[in-house]
């Protein structure tokens, strides 16, 4: 069974038996969440770990099964990429929008949604008070998606969270499990 394979078909299961997230705005066409950290470090600090998404984002989530296989290229039209076995490679998200040590914009459809046809705005704002940053991530989604938006945004949203918890950590602490 392909790595691809096993994802989809936890996807599904996932579909099975999920709710609409509670804080999410879910419609017909499309979907908006939005999530949100506190981190105990200034946003420099925050923003250069951001940058390096390999570094934190979880390998089970993306298709080589190793993060450590993407890059992100900080500039409008730059590549959110990743490198896959045998030359090949994926798009996740084009750099739509930057200030640095402020905001990053980027436009894509994660995972399932890209076969689908749906796209997507993630938004990471970071806002430091006193030296502690809160880190808004917001991806609105529309276009279409087999079962409906109501099906696919909870798991969406759980995978952004725990991407968010682990740029907390990987910031506070160096780990990310």
């Amino acid at each position: 069974m392909t790595r691809l394979f096993r994802l989809a078909a936890t996807a599904l299961a996932l579909l099975a038996v999920a709710a609409p997230p509670a804080d999410a705005q879910v419609g017909p066409n499309g979907f908006m969440l939005r999530v949100e950290a506190t981190v105990a470090a200034p946003r420099a600090q925050v923003y250069d770990a951001l940058m390096r998404i390999g570094s934190w984002w979880n390998g089970e989530h993306t298709y080589s099964g190793d993060a450590r296989n993407m890059s992100l290229d900080v500039r409008p039209g730059g590549c959110w990429c990743e490198q896959l076995p045998g030359g090949g490679g994926i798009e996740h998200g084009r750099v739509i929008y930057v200030v640095p040590g402020e905001t990053l914009r980027l436009s894509g459809g994660l995972g399932p949604l890209q076969e689908w046809g749906a796209i997507g705005s993630m938004t990471w704002n970071l806002v430091e008070t006193s030296g502690v940053t809160t880190v808004q991530l917001s991806y609105g989604v529309g276009g279409f998606f087999d079962g409906g938006f109501e099906q696919i945004a909870p798991p969406v949203e759980d995978v952004l969270t725990e991407q968010l918890q682990r740029l907390k950590r990987f910031v506070e602490t160096g780990e990310v499990d």
